[in-house]
Formats: C-alpha cells, sequence, structure tokens
C-alpha cells in the first residue's frame, strides 16, 4: 500500500466519509486500532443498528493456520463481547481462484450482508467489487492478506516492527556480539522481507555482532536441518531468531548438544512447551506470532465500523507477544495440543483472548 487518500464516496444513499489527517486519538480504541503510520488516514461509515450479518470470504484453507483462523473467528463471534453484535455468521472457503473469491463476495454483497472479511487471494484484483461493495453500502475488510488499495479498512500485524521486537529482546538478553543465527522464512515473499530486515535494523547497530543467515521456510523439519547444518560449521551461537518452524530450531540445539541461548520466535505450542520445560537450563524465548487470531481483530473493527466509529484506514494490529517468564501451562501454551498449534492468540490492548479450547471445539467447515 503506497498512498492513503482520503476517502470520499456515496453510497445507497448515505455518505462514506473519509476523514484527512492523522489517525491518532481521535479514533475509537486507538490502543487496539492503531494506524499503520503517523500519516495513515481514517475511514467513518453511517452507523446501522444491529445485530449484524457478518461473512468470511476466506480463499485458500488447506493448512493449519487456515483452519485454526476460520475457528478461531467463530469462537471469537461466540463470545459475550460479540454475540448480541452478530445476527448471522456465514464462512465459504474458495480455495486459490480468484474470480471463485470475488464471486463470493459478490454474492454475499447481493444477500445483503453488512460485513465481509476476507483474505485476499490477490491483492490487485479487487478493485470492482470494492466498489460494488461500497455502492451498497457494505464494510469489506482484508485482513493478513491486505489488498492494493486505500479505499477499506485494512487490518495486519506490522511485520517490520516484529523483526525489531526480536531483534531487541536479543538485545535486552545481552546478545550485542558475537555469531548470531537468522532463519529466515519463505523467500520472496513480503513478511520474510520485512521480519529481516526489521531485524537486522536493530541488530546490525552492534558492530561486534557476526549475522549467520539460513532460510528454513516457517517449516519446523527445514528450520531443524539448517539450524544443525550451521551449528555444524560455525559453531556456537549466542542468539537466534527464528521466524517460525521454531520447534525445529530448539531440536536441533539440543541434538546438537549446543548450550541453550537466547531465542526469538513464532507462536507455535510446541516452542513455548519447550521454553517452559527449559528455561532454568538457560533456554530464554521471546514468542511472537502472525497469529491466526488476526481474524478476531478485523470482526472488532468491522463491528465497530457498523456501529459508526471513526478508524484507521489501515490497522496496526498489537503483536501477539510473551517472553518466557510469563510462559504458563494452560494460559498461553497446553501441553496435550500439538506442537504446530498456534497458542498467540491474546491481543491485550483489544481485550481480545481466544483460548484454545474454545478454538478446538470448533469447526473449520462452511457455515
Amino acid at each position: 500500500m503506497h498512498t492513503r487518500r482520503d476517502l470520499l464516496a456515496a453510497s445507497a444513499g448515505a455518505a462514506l466519509a473519509g476523514i484527512a489527517g492523522r489517525a491518532a486519538a481521535q479514533t475509537y480504541e486507538p490502543a487496539c486500532f492503531k494506524p499503520f503510520a503517523a500519516g495513515t488516514k481514517t475511514i467513518q461509515y453511517p452507523a446501522k443498528k444491529g445485530p449484524y450479518r457478518i461473512a468470511l470470504a476466506n480463499g485458500y484453507a488447506g493448512n493449519s493456520w487456515r483452519i485454526q483462523m476460520i475457528k478461531s473467528l467463530k469462537a471469537y463471534a461466540a463470545t459475550p463481547e460479540m454475540k448480541p453484535h452478530i445476527k448471522e455468521l456465514k464462512v465459504v472457503s474458495t480455495g486459490t481462484d480468484v474470480a471463485a473469491q470475488l464471486g463470493a463476495v459478490d454474492n454475499f454483497i447481493n444477500a445483503g450482508f453488512d460485513a465481509i472479511l476476507t483474505i485476499a487471494v490477490s491483492p490487485t484484483s479487487f478493485k470492482p467489487v470494492i466498489k460494488r461493495a461500497k455502492d451498497a453500502g457494505v464494510v469489506l475488510i482484508p485482513f493478513d492478506n491486505v489488498l492494493d488499495t486505500d479505499e477499506v479498512i485494512q487490518v495486519n500485524e506490522d511485520q517490520l516492527e516484529m523483526g525489531r521486537l526480536m531483534g531487541r529482546w536479543l538485545e535486552k538478553n545481552g546478545v550485542t556480539s558475537g555469531k548470531v543465527l537468522e532463519i529466515r522464512g519463505l523467500p520472496g515473499n513480503s513478511v520474510d522481507r520485512d521480519r529481516h530486515l526489521g531485524f537486522r535494523e536493530v541488530m546490525e547497530k552492534h558492530k561486534g555482532v557476526q549475522i549467520v543467515e539460513v532460510v528454513g521456510n516457517w517449516d519446523d523439519g527445514t528450520s531443524q536441518k539448517v539450524a544443525a547444518d550451521a551449528i555444524a560449521v560455525h559453531g556456537r551461537f549466542n542468539g537466534i531468531y527464528t521466524q517460525a518452524g521454531s520447534n525445529g530450531t530448539v531440536r536441533a540445539l539440543i541434538e546438537a548438544k549446543h548450550p541453550f541461548v537466547p531465542i526469538g520466535a513464532e507462536g507455535e505450542n510446541g516452542f513455548r512447551k519447550m521454553v517452559y520445560a527449559h528455561h532454568k537450563d538457560g533456554l530464554k524465548g521471546a514468542s511472537a506470532a502472525q497469529s491466526p487470531g488476526l481474524v478476531a481483530v478485523a470482526l472488532k473493527a468491522a463491528i465497530a465500523a457498523l456501529q459508526g466509529q471513526k478508524l484507521p484506514q489501515y490497522i496496526s494490529v498489537p503483536i501477539p507477544y510473551v517472553e518466557y517468564q510469563q510462559m504458563a501451562p494452560g494460559k498461553n501454551f497446553y501441553p496435550d495440543l500439538p506442537d504446530t498449534f498456534y497458542v498467540a492468540n491474546e491481543f491485550p490492548p483489544c481485550n481480545i483472548n481466544i483460548t484454545a479450547p474454545d478454538i478446538m471445539k470448533q469447526s473449520e467447515g462452511n457455515t
């Protein structure tokens, strides 16, 4: 998203006002709905009377993150905070076909839904459907994979800041010299790029730090292999940043009998379990994630927009984050759940904390 224009558009007998200026304290719940940048504009829709009909037009649903995202939406919609505002919740997953997803959005518009959440298959193909939603007075909110537009409210975490966060955490834990292992994500992906740039922005201020960079593809098996290879070649590291595949990274340390060091990592259940089990042995960990619970913030934003609240056009969601001192079984990780479960589903500034039991009891299917 390269521009931030004021939004002023007619919609089904009511004006949709885009208000110039900075989206700061004058916006609704600014601690939760934080603007991505100081110059982010605001959007304010005409207030509608609830309860509302809400839809999710998902694309791909073939991995654990997407399945958990759908379950998280259903779990949050059933909470005492959200349930009174929702008359109907409809979920459709259309796969990777752009036309199919756009068709699903059109169907929801034509069926009179009040708000549509979406993880866009393509960032550039939504222009016609954005206009149709606007003309019908429908609130369209992309999240996670967002759109190349400034005409709708969008919700995402700040990936650049996530990289900085991990760099600052390593600094705080004494990693300001020596070898540091950076395990990157899937090449060519903007999330990998931005996290890498944020991490390097912090760590490269320390002239005594030597960063060894490998590619883990956000995958446990790959991360374990590349971490093991790096240890074999470079010897001891003073700290590690692994974007994901965090379970594999720790297993590589254990199998290589490498001393435990501070690790900044993702939000997998297994990583937090291992940090909790070994922190007294020196395994200090910080866990931050691109959470499937991002959908809950998108839903909360949709309800606020329908109520006529003023929101930033591009919302920077608080990053779900916990350090080893706060890791506790049953609170922010779960011994009985799979290692690959994403437990980072708490957004304290938004008063959102979707528990694993509430997520797991939901279905992932279309409704």
